[in-house]
């Protein structure tokens, strides 16, 4: 693409005016002042002025922590948890004689979940320490004293290095490009890693360094940067380039940012600007929002209730231990004259009996502790991430067609995605393909292409008038022989080279002349086939390029100065090359929502060519051609009601002396440096697109992603509200929404706007006051009416839709509108925004998060999608067509929105069921081992005696009781993941927080002290009074302790295997095996000198397996255990089951009776709730 020699007009201007020399006004002053007061010595970087400045080392460091704090830092992190702090507190206190047992029993297992989670940390740190050494010891060439470019790692570089990097390689800092293989300094840049987009951005040096093309041009050159400060905007930069005495201004175009790829360029000469972690990229790399799931923050408030209940067990424990000591020395007569009270100690006086108590009070906070489950936390973190692995190797959430797989980029939220309320939901890209095709336009009035959207046969099913043309639709493709990605247009009128015979020819000639001209993209030949494709800016873009070229005016070169077509000639019929001179490319931009190029033709005729969205562009028609204007509006309007986006395509002829006029004042506003330069332009740009002549329209269809109307009926089934936030027009939106079932023919449509005639006439008279205060008060009239609906439909089956424009949703969202536009949007069935900016998506999923107090998930693909992603509890990004930076955002990312089905509805509910389930059990078995402990101290007189060895209880979280919980949280299913999803009604479960609801959290409490208390009294009352062994030997202390502990072991494990719906051998494997394990530990700690096992010395091998009555009394007491919650859910399963409880009743009789059928209707599974 680069010319062999230099010419007048740069190619590099046609992308931004920056290169010419600036006149420098007041709008400077901003370089110098605060944050615009870098420096950089050009070349010189040990200038002693740079030096002094002490700019930071290109050295990257993205991990969390580093050799000397991540010991105090990681320290830090654990004891944020209150739980964790109060073991702290416990540990400490267990060296002094208050303790009831040893202090290595307790710390040893504090000691290993805060190993665990902290070795945790480690691993993950240690891989972000690998990526960061990898990309500090890339190469890179620099110039050094010799003259000659040597390589160099990337962390040695520094400011004002003067650097080469080849093709295909990552830029190491960020650099102001000097010059490149082209002669006039362009290259093209991939920014995948910055924002996820693939197509190639150009950028161009200043005309003044583009001739530094070798080794020997740099010997002298010395320059000065003055630039803003570094900070984290991707899309703009400031600066002046001093050079042989003169001042140069630099733009975004002249800046390689960190982390981007040169490609279809040989190699760039650059000058280092920022380092390391002063970098856009780095500056940009801040931790994403915080988010943290219900369930988690009320575990919180779970954990705050065990301890109240520890402090009052402990309070209630001291109170009578005190009232006890007092009376042991009651008028000189020693009640209980085996403690001694005689002989006190500060512990244990009757006459100070509420300072013994007190100290009481503070053993019991120990003794207690068991109450509070150590290893909960770390449990979950363990749980959640399998959880993560098993989304991440779902196969059917694994898109073949990008190779991209599902992907769970944090599992804090895991259980979230079983709650999901409302989903705020993109359109383009997210619920369409965002591969446009050219499917229809409007030329000098006539409407080409006789394709049928999907859109409009679901317009068509709607009204009930398919016709035989439309059914066969589908089959059109198989009689155009090849297909061709990007255009989907069927006319024989005009293809074919037909157009030439049309009675509008001229203007069918200039209507796509302008698409095959009015662009910035580039052409690629594949050098095998000699076929053309094209690096578009977007998929719109490709579409009207290959649209062109596929009804005559091909596309096939671009260089430094001109573009050049393959066209179809009107007149002779015969294919001709022209080429035209670009002299500007005015560039598109959500503001001006419009682009235009100049071009210079063959017969040196200046046009202007542009293309735009029609609420800009029919303002800029001439009024002398306005021919068409009335059935162009009418095209559009039916092309938005099939589903189509659509740009008006207009042209104007210019004069020599309008051009040069207007583009002196354009190079004027084009080199300010100043904050509002972008608006100077659009302003100067806007004096040139007027008094345009109208071509016609066009129309792109973005068909919808496959299963997306399957999807959205099976969430809707499910009970979860979806909102589409686009920015389409409202007759696209209705439409879109018709298609994918997200709007029903039984729907009632609620519609907000200010398209109004009263609207439209104030905002003629240019009164912005009176247009705000009749816009205002339109709204607010139009949500009463909208609430006055709904309130006379109550108790009817009749479902709403709610539409709303994005003028209107402005308004909406004010302070003293938004409540009651929340209330009439959450009481419709679909909620349709329209029109809508990325603010605005981001202000409405906050509303609704924040409005409802449920659980919100956002989904989108674009840049434009992040600000929800972030907002909403949960952010799913598709990594799709518009890039990557919605995926890198998100919490989960997906390649398709049909893959949002069983994200939710099996994972979400699996994961949700899991995590409730097993936090609910850790609360159980610690509530039934530690009350155990106080029934004990009850009979004995409430001592701050220990019923069991100080080991048995640091192992029982630990050993005994953590692996099947475990398995529970990652492998358990109430149901199949085909169930899941062929009854989504199931999802409600977590919708309401059935499973975790504080009645059911409180009743999992309640078992745990009902199980406590059959656990103790039947163990104590039936082997207390008799002979355990056929010697006549009672029960002694460290007898009871084992085979009370044993009890629980079994019961708190059976437990688990009543309440697990899906058994693996993993199941069996962890309850089983703990259970023998227990076995095994009193063998192996049993057979320990007594100085080290104290009361567990050969306590089973002599005392207990010898003994029948310890046999068959744990089997009577285990059962006797159990059955109360047996019992209760069996009642509970027959006549007040449960969702899931119905959905496995009647699967399993089924199965039973071997007829394969298993259908349910929704009446059958709400029964019993």
């Amino acid at each position: 693409m680069s010319g062999s020699t230099r010419r007048g007009i740069h190619f590099s201007r046609l992308y931004s005016f920056s290169c010419f020399r600036s006149n420098f006004r007041d709008e400077h002053s901003q370089i110098g002042q605060k944050g615009y007061s870098r420096i950089v010595y050009c070349n010189d970087p040990d200038n002693p002025e740079q030096v002094m400045l002490r700019y930071r080392s290109n050295y990257v460091s993205t991990t969390k922590y580093t050799a000397v704090n991540f010991i105090p830092k990681s320290l830090f992190e654990q004891f944020r948890r209150v739980a964790n702090i109060y073991f702290l507190v416990v540990a400490c206190v267990s060296f002094s004689p208050l303790a009831p047992y040893t202090a290595y029993s307790i710390l040893a297992p504090l000691v290993a979940v805060i190993g665990a989670t902290m070795a945790k940390e480690a691993v993950e740190d240690w891989r972000r320490r690998k990526q960061d050494v990898e990309a500090n010891n890339r190469k890179v060439k620099v110039y050094d004293k010799n003259h000659t470019f040597k390589e160099t790692r990337w962390k040695k570089l520094r400011v004002g290095d003067l650097v080469k990097v080849y093709k295909d390689e990552y830029f190491p800092a960020d650099l102001l490009l000097l010059s490149s293989s082209y002669e006039d300094g362009i290259c093209y840049v991939e920014t995948t890693n910055l924002d996820g987009e693939t197509n190639l951005k150009v950028k161009h040096s200043l005309d003044i360094t583009s001739p530094l093309h070798d080794v020997n041009a740099f010997h002298q050159f010395k320059a000065v940067i003055k630039c803003e400060d570094p900070n984290e905007d991707l899309y703009s930069f400031i600066g002046t380039l001093s050079y042989e005495g003169q001042q140069y201004p630099l733009s975004l175009q002249q800046i390689l940012v960190r982390d981007s790829k040169l490609r279809n360029t040989e190699f760039i000469y650059g000058v280092v600007v920022f380092t390391g972690h002063d970098t856009k990229v780095m500056q940009n790399s801040t931790d994403p929002p915080s988010k943290r799931s219900k369930i988690e923050r009320r575990m919180d408030k779970i954990i705050y209730v065990l301890f109240s209940m520890l402090i009052l067990v402990a309070f209630v424990g001291s109170f009578f231990f005190g009232i006890n000591t007092k009376k042991d020395n009651e008028n000189g007569k020693l009640k209980r004259w085996y403690l001694r009270p005689d002989d006190p100690t500060i512990f244990y006086d009757p006459k100070r009996s509420e300072l013994a108590a007190f100290f009481h009070f503070l053993t019991a906070l120990m003794l207690y502790g068991y109450l509070i489950p150590i290893s909960l936390y770390v449990s979950i973190e363990l749980v959640k991430v399998l959880q993560s692995i098993f989304i991440n190797h779902d196969q059917d959430m694994y898109y073949e067609e990008t190779d991209k797989p599902a992907r769970a980029r944090t599992s804090n939220l895991n259980e979230e995605l079983g709650q999901v309320d409302t989903i705020l939901s993109d359109k383009t890209g997210t619920l369409t393909c965002n591969s446009m095709e050219f499917v229809k336009c409007s030329i000098a009035g006539v409407a080409y292409g006789r394709g049928v959207t999907e859109v409009e046969k679901a317009l068509a099913k709607r009204k009930g008038d398919i016709s035989d043309n439309m059914q066969r639709s589908g089959d059109d493709d198989v009689d155009l022989g090849r297909s061709v990605k990007g255009f989907n247009f069927k006319d024989e009128r005009i293809m074919s080279g037909r157009w030439v015979y049309e009675p509008q020819s001229e203007m069918i000639q200039k209507f796509f002349r302008v698409l095959a001209l009015c662009h910035t993209a580039i052409p690629e030949v594949n050098e095998e086939t000699g076929e053309i494709a094209y690096e578009a800016e977007s998929p719109d873009e490709a579409a009207f390029v290959i649209a062109a070229r596929e009804l005559g005016f091909e596309f096939f070169e671009r260089s430094q100065t001109s573009i050049s077509l393959h066209e179809l000639d009107h007149e002779s019929g015969r294919k001709i090359d022209r080429s035209y001179t670009l002299l500007h490319v005015l560039e598109f931009s959500s503001a001006r929502k419009r682009m235009s190029v100049i071009v210079r033709n063959v017969e040196n005729q200046l046009m202007l060519l542009c293309k735009g969205a029609d609420s800009v562009m029919f303002e800029k028609l001439s009024k002398d051609a306005r021919n068409y204007e009335a059935i162009t509006r009418d095209h559009i309007k039916k092309y938005s009601e099939a589903g189509l986006r659509t740009l008006v395509v207009a042209y104007r002829e210019l004069s020599e002396e309008e051009f040069k006029s207007w583009e002196e004042e354009f190079l004027k506003a084009q080199t300010s440096v100043s904050g509002d330069r972008d608006s100077l332009v659009d302003e100067a740009a806007d004096k040139i697109e007027k008094d345009l002549i109208l071509l016609g329209a066009t129309a792109v269809e973005d068909k919808l992603q496959k299963g997306v109307p399957e999807c959205i009926a099976k969430l809707a089934k499910a009970g979860i509200k979806i909102w589409v936030i686009t920015g389409d027009k409202m007759e696209t939106a209705i439409n879109i929404g018709y298609a994918c079932s997200l709007l029903r023919e039984d729907m009632k449509q609620i519609v907000i706007t200010l398209d109004s005639q009263e609207i439209n006439e104030l905002e003629k008279h240019g009164d912005k006051e009176a247009v705000s205060k009749a816009s205002s008060a339109s709204i607010t009239n139009q949500i009463r009416e909208g609430k006055s609906q709904l309130t006379s439909s109550k108790g009817s089956s009749i479902s709403f839709g709610l539409i709303i424009d994005g003028k209107s949703l402005s308004f909406a969202l004010s302070k003293d509108m938004e409540d009651s536009f929340l209330d009439l949007a959450i009481s419709c069935t679909s909620v349709i925004c329209c029109r809508s900016t990325p603010k605005q998506k981001a202000l409405v999923t906050r509303l609704v998060k924040k409005g409802t107090g449920k659980t919100t998930l956002a989904i989108g693909d674009g840049a434009n999608d992040v600000g929800m992603l972030q907002e909403a509890d949960i952010g799913v990004g598709i990594s799709g067509v518009e890039g990557m930076q919605a995926a890198m955002s998100s919490d989960f990312a997906i390649a398709q929105f049909r893959f949002l089905e069983r994200l939710l509805l099996v994972h979400g509910h699996w994961c949700y069921r899991r995590i409730s389930m097993m936090i609910c059990y850790f609360f159980y078995k610690n509530i039934a081992f530690g009350f155990t402990l106080f029934w004990f101290e009850a009979h004995a007189s409430f001592s701050g005696q220990s019923a069991y060895n100080d080991w048995y209880m640091s192992f029982y979280n630990v050993f005994f009781t953590s692996l099947p919980v475990i398995a529970l949280g990652v492998f358990d299913q109430d149901v199949s993941a085909r169930h899941c999803l062929k009854y989504p009604i199931l999802y409600q479960e977590g919708l309401h927080n059935i499973l975790f609801s504080w009645p059911r959290i409180l009743g999992w409490i309640f078992n745990g002290i009902i199980s406590s208390m059959i656990i103790f009294f039947f163990t104590t009352n039936s082997i207390l009074l008799q002979a355990f062994r056929k010697d006549g030997h009672v029960v002694d202390f460290e007898v009871l302790g084992v085979m009370m502990y044993t009890c629980v072991v079994w019961t708190v494990n059976c437990q688990m295997a009543l309440s697990i719906n899906y058994f693996t051998w993993i199941q069996h494997f962890f309850i089983w095996g703990s259970i023998a394990f227990w076995y095994a530990f009193l063998v192996m700690y049993g057979a320990v000198s007594p100085t080290v096992s104290t009361t567990a010395y050969r306590v089973l091998v002599e005392a207990c397996a010898p003994s029948p009555f310890y046999w068959f009394g744990t089997a009577l007491v285990v059962v006797s255990t159990l059955l109360p919650y047996f019992l209760y859910r069996a009642f509970q399963t027959e006549f007040r089951p449960m969702i899931h409880d119905v959905i496995q009743k009647r699967l399993g009789r089924a199965k039973m009776m071997d007829c394969g059928k298993d259908e349910l209707s929704d009446g059958d599974l709400l029964v019993g709730r």
